[in-house]
């Protein structure tokens, strides 16, 4: 390889290794999907936004924001995305992952009484106790049902989910002791 040739291919490696530096911290930061009011209906929805587009744009002073999904598309995929306000304003506030930590902060579950950690939800992400007592997943709800959610429901840890899902869905195979429910409900 030729001097020359030699200093072009550092210049590049150089120049990708610095646009990656700028790149991916932006693009991290747009990613994800995030709850918004829709400024037309005033009703809470899931929009995401071109995490790609922005972090591109981010060389720039500011990056340019727009939605590549939302709940509310196709019918009104033509609207003038007036929501991205709200993202621009709160970044971090409006992720779907940011209003469910902030709102299982400092709660404990109630049935066993355990403090509910924000770490290690990848696998064993923590529940909700719906006003009937059984359990569900968070994340096997709308995000955009989980502001209404939150008012009505409690917080639960993974291993009482458990244990709840099968004494629901397999009661035969349950044993269940007298005082359980004065423990739990």
């Amino acid at each position: 390889m030729t001097a020359p040739a030699l200093v072009v291919l550092v210049l590049v490696t150089a120049a990708v290794v610095l646009l990656g530096w700028w790149l991916v911290p932006a693009w991290r930061r747009w990613r994800g999907q995030r709850v918004i009011t829709c400024p037309e209906t005033n009703q809470p929805q899931t929009v995401e936004v071109d995490a790609g587009h922005a972090a591109l744009t981010a060389l720039r002073a500011s990056p340019e924001l727009r939605l590549t999904s939302c709940t509310r598309w196709p019918e009104r995929q033509d609207c003038g995305q007036e929501c991205l306000g709200q993202i621009e304003s709160s970044p971090d506030g409006c992720l779907v992952k940011s209003l469910v930590v902030e709102w299982y902060e400092g709660k404990s579950c109630a049935f066993c009484g355990k403090p509910i950690q924000a770490s290690g939800w990848a696998d064993h992400a923590p529940a909700l106790i719906r006003p009937d007592g059984a359990t569900v997943l968070w994340r096997d709800l709308k995000p955009e049902q989980l502001p209404e959610v939150f008012k009505t429901h409690r917080a639960a840890c993974w291993n009482c989910h458990v244990v709840e899902t099968v004494v629901r869905k397999r009661p035969d195979v349950v044993t269940v002791r007298p005082g359980r429910d004065q423990l739990y409900h």
